[in-house]
């Protein structure tokens, strides 16, 4: 456990050597090394990953770091979230990295969610791209979701910690006030414990062009689909030309809407998935999957994207015209 209280700074690394003791402790990582005997077994097992991803790649924005077009998302309609299950688990996330996936995406609120990630992926960490979010709008309760994301994840670092949903004025007023989660987020930057940093939204496109005119985040996670194209209040034209002209990396979310686009007579994954990766600014997405057989699927629609013509993105759009509502409900989540 850590010995000093959440808000004594008294060197800048203080807190990272303090995490890095606390997870060697209780058997997580240093430096990428594996603690535990499971995971020591996965590393001597383990097959050298692919030195190319099997997919298209962009550049994250101003991360400067190539990804692959689909990363895997640790929410939803996924084993990963939930407890007892982690035999699934496991055997989506080896799945997902044997087929070229390197954007691992998860949160301090997504259940098991980042506990299941920990036992597979420290035996790859330094050949990912690891994301979690904190709920938290203070600078102390963001450091205490923080600490025990990384000892749920068995690493000292994450390539990219977000401030997850937020949906209002108020909230970015409380985060960058001068006890806010800002704080928290800029010193674990400080302290090598984070290396990007990232705002996420659902609710409110201009709370989120909002929060990157106000700070300089590396990314952003926002939800963009082919019906979102119809709200009266949509992602893509409010948030993707901030995002640009800020250079930050945007990663799209909600893509099949939790699986409401894929009916007959609405869309397929080939337009769902094309459709947002189409949109200009758009570096990646992310997916939940339900098993390795859809998580295969899934990937084939990213390993064989091509850039959709406007005529393409227009038909979609005609598609999804009559059942947008249905397939923005999460628009309502705050």
């Amino acid at each position: 456990m850590l010995k000093k209280p959440i808000d004594n700074y008294e060197k800048k690394t203080t807190r990272r050597n303090l995490i890095i003791t606390s997870l060697a402790v209780t058997g997580g990582i240093i430096g990428g090394a594996a603690i535990n005997k499971q995971t020591q077994t996965k590393v001597a097992s383990a097959e050298k990953l692919p030195t190319t991803s099997t997919m298209p790649e962009r550049v994250l924005g101003k991360t400067g770091v190539k990804v692959p077009l689909l990363g895997l998302g640790g929410a939803g309609r996924t084993p990963l979230n939930k407890s007892g299950q982690e035999k699934e688990s496991v055997a989506i996330i080896e799945a997902a990295l044997s087929l070229g996936i390197r954007y691992f995406d998860t949160a301090a609120s997504y259940g098991a969610s980042e506990e299941h990630l920990g036992k597979v992926l420290p035996a790859y960490r330094k050949d990912i791209f690891l994301v979690s979010k904190t709920g938290r709008r203070d600078r102390d309760g963001a450091w205490r979701e923080l600490e025990r994301s990384l000892k749920r994840l068995n690493t000292d670092y994450l390539d990219s910690w977000q401030l997850h949903h937020v949906s209002f004025t108020e909230t970015l007023d409380e985060i960058f006030s001068s006890q806010g989660a800002i704080k928290a987020m800029e010193e674990a930057k400080e302290q090598g414990i984070v290396k990007f940093s990232g705002i996420t939204g659902h609710h409110e496109p201009d709370i989120i062009a909002e929060g990157l005119r106000r700070y300089p985040f590396d990314t952003t996670l926002v939800s963009i689909n082919a019906a979102d194209k119809h709200h009266p209040r949509p992602f893509a034209p409010t948030v993707l030309p901030v995002a640009q002209q800020k250079n930050v990396g945007v990663i799209g979310m909600k893509i099949p809407a939790y699986g409401k686009l894929l009916r007959p007579g609405v869309l397929n994954m080939e337009e769902a998935m094309g459709y947002v990766l189409s949109l200009e600014g758009v570096h990646c997405c992310i997916v939940a999957t339900e098993s390795v057989e859809m998580l295969q699927s899934n990937v084939r629609v990213a390993q064989t994207f091509q850039q959709l013509t406007q005529q393409d993105m227009g038909a979609i759009e005609q598609k999804t015209a009559s059942v947008w509502q249905e397939n923005t409900f999460f628009r309502a989540w705050t």
